[in-house]
């Protein structure tokens, strides 16, 4: 059996960008499906999140965020979400947590918004979530905005060509590129899917529709404890004429064999 795990930011709600995120999801067929920024989802009923969960054919997990935007997790038919729930204080924005069942065991699935403006408080966010989540023995994903820098990079480049304003976020006590929000879930036994097995340059910033705020850099991430990791077989950043304008993130999709 193949999982299709994916993550996306989808800025703000997606607004009138809706439809195209739709029909990217349904395009993709994503079975585990982990949204960012979902502005307004919780309003009116859910009815924004109610639109997107049926259009997909997905069950869908929204939590909510005390100081920011909502996340969610959504799972397709036949997997079937059997416990959740929702990380709302300790993050900036917030993470929505799944269990649900699959061919080879319980998969528990973490989609995660990370601090996008203070890089100790990221990196805070970061070990937190590594240490109440991470497994030697179950198969767990940690995907979303990490909005952090890969440890093996070079990004001083990029960083040279951000605005000073937006910069700072990316850069640590000493003024270098700071990489320390994913190397404390790597550190704790998660693996960057995306390094392991990914095609092209892995960059999921910036789109046609970013602003100024980014480089050229990858702050999407899917990070796997070792059970599901050793069954990743490819990862790629979903980027065609629609995603590119559809978001200021790229998606990101990963199969798995389960």
């Amino acid at each position: 059996m193949t999982l299709r795990l994916m993550t996306w930011n989808i800025k703000n709600g997606g607004g009138d960008r809706l439809p195209e995120i739709i029909r990217v999801i349904n395009r993709e067929q994503p079975d585990v499906l982990c949204l960012q920024e979902l502005q307004h989802f919780q309003r009116y009923g859910a009815s924004r999140l109610r639109e997107l969960s049926e259009a997909t054919g997905m069950t869908a997990h929204l939590a909510r965020s005390v100081l920011a935007q909502p996340v969610a997790v959504l799972v397709r038919p036949p997997l079937r979400i059997r416990r959740r729930s929702s990380v709302s204080w300790r993050l900036h924005h917030a993470a929505a947590v799944v269990v649900a069942d699959t061919a080879a065991g319980p998969l528990t699935v973490v989609s995660a918004h990370l601090n996008p403006f203070s890089p100790y408080r990221r990196y805070r966010e970061a070990t937190w979530l590594a240490a109440r989540y991470g497994s030697a023995r179950h198969m767990v994903l940690i995907a979303g905005d990490m909005n952090g820098l890969d440890p093996d990079g070079d990004h001083s480049a990029t960083l040279d060509a951000v605005h000073s304003l937006y910069r700072q976020r990316h850069l640590g006590p000493d003024g270098s590129p700071d990489t320390r929000a994913v190397a404390a879930f790597r550190e704790s036994g998660f693996t960057d899917l995306w390094q392991a097995v990914g095609e092209g340059d892995g960059r999921t910033v910036p789109t046609g529709f970013a602003g100024r705020e980014f480089g050229t850099m990858r702050l999407d991430y899917l990070l796997a404890s070792p059970p599901l990791a050793a069954r990743v077989k490819h990862a790629r950043v979903i980027r065609d004429e629609v995603t590119d304008h559809a978001s200021d993130h790229y998606p990101v999709l990963v199969g798995t064999d389960l």
